[in-house]
Order: C-alpha cells, then structure tokens, then sequence
C-alpha cells in the first residue's frame, strides 16, 4: 500500500501539470542583468549572493497595463530600465520582469527561471514568483482565458515549491515588517492595484485547498 500511493500522488501531480503548456520565452539575462541583480539583492536586501537565486515562497499576481504580447514582452526584454521608468531607476537599473507573462488567450510563457530573482514587487524579490497578465487596462481587462491560466500555474508552482503566500501586486505593502521584507528604504514605496480583489478571489477560491498562509494583518 505504501509503495502504491506516491505512484498515485505522481500520476496526479502529472496529469495536472500536462493539462497546460508552458512556453519559453526568455529575456536577455546576460552578464549585465547578472551583476545588476546581484546588486540589487545586495544594495535592496543586504544579499551578498554568488548567484542571483532566490528560494521561491511567494507567488505575485500582477498586469502588465499594455494592450499586447508583443510590447509587454518588450518591456521585460532588457537588461536595463528604458528611459520611461525614471520613478525606480534611481533606485536601480535593473530592468523589471517577472518570472512568467500570460497573453490575453491564456497562453503562458517563462521569461526567466523560476528560482532567478525577477524584479517585480518591492521588498519581496528575493522570495517571490511573479507572474504578468497582458492587459490590465480599462480597453483590455483581464481574460477568462487569463484567469484558468493564473489558477493552473499557481498549482503547479504550488506542486514544485514550498509556496505560502499567493499575493496580488496590490497587497504587497502588508507584508512590510514580516519576516520575508527585507527592502532597506522605508521610502521606497509605489502605488499598486493590480490585478484587483475581484481577480485574486477568484483565484484564491480555485486554490483554497493549497492551504495558503492568509495576508499579514499589518498594523504599521
């Protein structure tokens, strides 16, 4: 009997897993964005790190608030921060990205490893996955399609990590004075409210049974 219930729990974790393709996709992650992240880790999160791993505990919802694939993407690509992100570059010239980035018909992508650290949401880099919709906008609301993707990868990831949180970008600032913040700039702070409440009930409803930790409850 205990031989035959981990091929059970195999098989199931299986056949979830191939019930979606995950493409890959990457951004440029060359020499340049290497260093840029390690000192992001450093300066950001007092990290001296070799490498720029982190250990997954988190996964972060976000949306991209650009109508297309195409230029969302773009936006990731990079290295450095383009010119029209002056309101972070001076805190650092890492570009952002995330881990993945869902299209509008649900299709997932991989843009980086999901144990690299993506710039995505302040404080929590060091320990968190994050995932980008397409869209986001007022013309372009996020997608049914969209949101089946976002229940289905967070299982997934749930399957390979040791997930506790799963966070809309908006709910982020909770988390400051728990364990997991390490942000140094009591001043580094911006304004989020993606991918709303109505999204990350949905998706916390498709996935109660992870047993997620709740949000902090941040008195500060």
């Amino acid at each position: 009997m205990n031989k035959i219930l981990p091929l059970f729990v195999l098989l199931a974790v299986t056949a979830c897993s191939s019930t979606r393709n995950i493409v890959d996709k990457p951004v440029v992650f060359n020499e340049e964005r290497n260093e840029l992240t390690l000192k992001y880790l450093k300066d950001r999160y007092g990290l001296n790190q070799k490498e720029p791993t982190i250990v997954p505990k988190m996964v972060v919802l976000h949306w991209t608030a650009i109508p297309t694939f195409e230029k969302s993407f773009e936006a990731f690509h990079d290295p450095k921060l383009p010119n029209w992100r002056p309101d972070i570059e001076s805190v650092s010239g890492l570009n952002v990205s995330a881990h993945f980035l869902i299209d509008r018909d649900g299709t997932i992508y991989r843009l980086i490893p999901e144990t690299t650290m993506g710039r995505h949401v302040i404080g929590l880099n060091h320990c968190a996955i994050g995932v980008e919709n397409v869209g986001g906008t007022e013309d372009t609301p996020l997608t049914k399609a969209q949101l089946k993707s976002n229940i289905w990868l967070v299982k997934y990831l749930a399957e390979k990590y040791d997930i506790e949180y799963v966070i809309g970008h908006h709910e982020y600032t909770l988390f400051e004075g728990h364990e997991l913040w390490l942000e140094k700039d009591e001043g580094y702070r911006t304004t989020k409210s993606d991918p709303g409440e109505e999204f990350m009930s949905k998706v916390r409803k498709a996935t109660k049974n992870y047993g997620f930790k709740p949000l902090p409850n941040n008195t500060k």
